[in-house]
């Protein structure tokens, strides 16, 4: 296993010192609506949706009330336009339900939630709690993090539990927001900027002859 995760994460807080969810919200709620819009979608897509949608349901009691086609026409232009409709207003009526219009800052009570997942979940608690039970791991974090030689796993769930007995608590929440910006900006997919990388040096996976 890569013995300079410190120096790496590190580097990675020098290098994105402003480092934080790119989600716009005001609350739990929000926030919970904006990251189920934000799969196979991107945050500017989303966060230019979302203040067409709270000006019209502004309260979960308001998506517990409202025309699944309505919500559909809002969020359209996130993608799987149908099913995160349904999410979000199932997940509206079972919070009304069952949690007094408060989101759940529980993992065991968010996971309950239709179609939240742990990733969204640690989304949740991180972000709107700041509550550290665990690690997000989009696409990002996936793929850096087996660059980086701290996964051989393809499991998210799996990939998370190997980052958590790695790395300290504290950057827990942190080191997802890290490694989103640092695969926006630098560790492309397709074609990653290794000379212009701040952890290159620690790269495994780095393109640069030596």
């Amino acid at each position: 296993m890569n013995k300079n995760i410190k120096t790496i994460i590190r580097t990675l807080k020098d290098t994105y010192p402003d480092s934080q969810c790119s989600l716009d919200y005001n609350n739990p709620w929000n926030l919970l609506v904006a990251t189920i819009l934000s799969a196979q979608s991107t945050d500017a897509t989303v966060n230019k949706v979302t203040p067409f949608y709270f000006k019209q349901y502004p309260a979960i009691e308001d998506t517990v009330k409202a025309n699944i086609t309505d919500i559909e026409d809002i969020i359209r232009p996130c993608g799987l336009y149908t099913r995160k409709a349904k999410s979000i207003r199932d997940c509206a009526i079972k919070i009304h339900k069952d949690y007094a219009n408060k989101v759940p800052n529980d993992m065991k009570q968010l996971v309950k939630l239709p179609g939240v997942g742990r990733k969204t979940a640690n989304v949740i608690l991180g972000v709107a709690y700041n509550i550290a039970l665990g690690i997000v791991v989009d696409t990002h974090v996936k793929r850096i993090s087996k660059l980086l030689a701290w996964t051989k796993l393809e499991n998210p769930d799996r990939i998370e539990k190997d980052l958590m007995n790695i790395i300290q608590k504290q950057d827990w929440i942190i080191i997802g927001h890290l490694l989103i910006d640092h695969g926006r900006n630098i560790c492309n997919a397709k074609k990653p900027l290794c000379k212009k990388c701040s952890i290159e040096l620690y790269c495994p996976s780095s393109k640069i002859k030596n």
